[in-house]
């Protein structure tokens, strides 16, 4: 059974770091591409950035280059996503997806999914 686990999400302040974690298990991440989205509210999920796991590439949104950054763990099988110089733009519900396609910000393209890790800015 493929299991997607997210967690690392909290409040805190504009300006500050983060670090989330997608913890998986039934997959191989050299396998699979795992994809972070966010969801704020009212607004649509977006892809935030890409890890795949066949090259070790990792890819990001416009939106977030250079201040979001993915680092792997492949003995705990965890994709981090570590996002920087927090802004209050950064609220959202974020998600780690796992697709066996290369990396992608389209969701439709993502098999499994996590119930995602909530995380709120303060200005």
């Amino acid at each position: 059974e493929v299991q997607l686990v997210e967690s690392g999400g909290g409040l805190v302040q504009a300006g500050g770091s983060l670090r989330l974690s997608c913890a998986t298990s039934g997959i191989t991440l050299d396998d699979y591409a795992i994809g972070w989205f966010r969801q704020a509210p009212g607004k649509e999920r977006e892809g935030v950035s890409c890890f795949n796991g066949g090259d070790g590439r990792s890819s990001f949104a416009n939106s977030v280059k250079g201040r979001f950054t993915i680092s792997t763990d492949n003995v705990k099988n965890t994709v981090y996503l570590i996002i920087h110089s927090l802004k209050s733009e950064d609220t959202a519900l974020y998600y780690c997806a796992a697709s066996t396609s290369v990396c992608s910000f389209d969701d439709w393209q993502y098999d499994y999914w996590g119930q995602g890790t909530q995380v709120t800015v303060s200005s």
